[in-house]
């Protein structure tokens, strides 16, 4: 039997962003195998992720930190992968959602540095986040990680270490129609407003320098990161990984899961609601806006999003700009992590001036 090619397309233009953000290999390999319906996707991910979360649960009542830390930081990114796209069945994907964040929370008071759980103020209700901060550095400067249509802040752990071995803090957040903030926001284009809230509540912290933010956006965050840049003008350096440029005028090229899971997030009535607001994710007029130091990285065998769409941003911007074109690589480039993860921690460390 040929598998569904809903699996397919998930495959086919995500596989190595599983194992890059903390997937064990085999457990990918096993997993993926074994799902020929896309209706199966969610059940079949959670099932792995619960293997992950009983050893960490085991390990945390053994009083070994470290290892539940770890463990239940895998489950979570299991259950997080079984929910990425899963909008065809918003009550199970929304109930395994639930436990990739209760296990990720658990986790958190034993990772190295240990993470905190924020809630910050939003429009009379709340975002969610993660802030960890690098050890025995004070005040560090704090890089906002942004999320993309189908990541939440779960997923990020491996992102996240990179900017605090470096001496960054790190607020990753699940903004409007991401992560914990789908259910009570839409997706919004004038995402300005929400890393607004975020800098906000950074600026009544006093363990990190709000006054040295900077903001990092993937994928569909790849458009949100420059978009805030620029109107949030407390954001002192960007980083854009394989955002469109205009996510309308792609919209008509995206896999079916992507257009649905947009419409699901948009709290859109229809797919013709959600064109509608897709038409306005765009950075046309926007682009020249953008005054801070400003890295964008893509990925030339992208299917998602063109690498010109980066090629267009990084030659309208009016502030400092690098442009990093992966010849090999794949939407975010996650098949060549190593090109580009490295040298973007250590570009913005340097803006920010970070103590690591």
């Amino acid at each position: 039997m040929s598998k569904d090619p809903r699996v397919e397309a998930a495959l086919n233009h995500w596989a190595p962003r599983f194992v890059a953000n903390g997937i064990p290999l085999t457990d990918f390999q096993e997993v993926t195998a074994s799902i020929e319906r896309w209706e199966d996707w969610c059940s079949a991910w959670a099932d792995r992720g619960a293997i992950h979360e009983e050893m960490g649960r085991q390990a945390l009542d053994a009083g070994y930190g470290l290892s539940a830390g770890e463990h239940l930081t895998t489950a979570g990114v299991c259950y997080h992968f079984a929910k990425f796209l899963f909008v065809n069945d918003v009550e199970q994907m929304r109930a395994t959602h639930m436990r990739a964040v209760e296990c990720r929370n658990l986790a958190l008071p034993h990772l190295l540095p240990p993470g905190e759980r924020v809630e910050i103020p939003y429009e009379g209700k709340s975002l969610y986040g993660i802030l960890r901060k690098p050890a025995d550095i004070a005040d560090p400067p704090v890089v906002i990680l942004a999320m993309g249509l189908d990541s939440s802040k779960e997923e990020m752990g491996a992102y996240e270490r990179l900017f605090l071995e470096r001496g960054l803090a790190t607020c990753t957040f699940d903004g409007p129609g991401q992560g914990e903030g789908e259910y009570d926001f839409g997706i919004r284009h004038d995402y300005e407003v929400p890393v607004g809230a975020v800098v906000d509540f950074l600026e009544g912290r006093s363990d990190v320098d709000a006054g040295r933010a900077g903001l990092w956006g993937v994928s569909l965050g790849g458009y949100y990161a420059p978009r805030a840049a620029a109107y949030e003008k407390r954001i002192k350096a960007c980083i854009g990984l394989s955002g469109p440029y205009d996510w309308g005028a792609v919209w008509d090229s995206l896999p079916d899961l992507t257009r649905n899971a947009f419409t699901v997030r948009s709290h859109a009535a229809n797919e013709e609601e959600a064109r509608d607001l897709a038409k306005k994710l765009s950075l046309n007029g926007v682009a020249p806006e953008i005054t801070c130091p400003i890295y964008i990285v893509t990925g030339k065998l992208d299917r998602l999003i063109s690498y010109t769409d980066a090629e267009r941003l990084a030659a309208e911007v009016s502030g400092p700009v690098e442009l990093l074109v992966i010849e090999d690589g794949n939407h975010v480039a996650n098949n060549r992590a190593y090109r580009y993860r490295l040298q973007t921690a250590d570009w913005m460390a340097d803006q920010l001036h970070a103590a690591g």
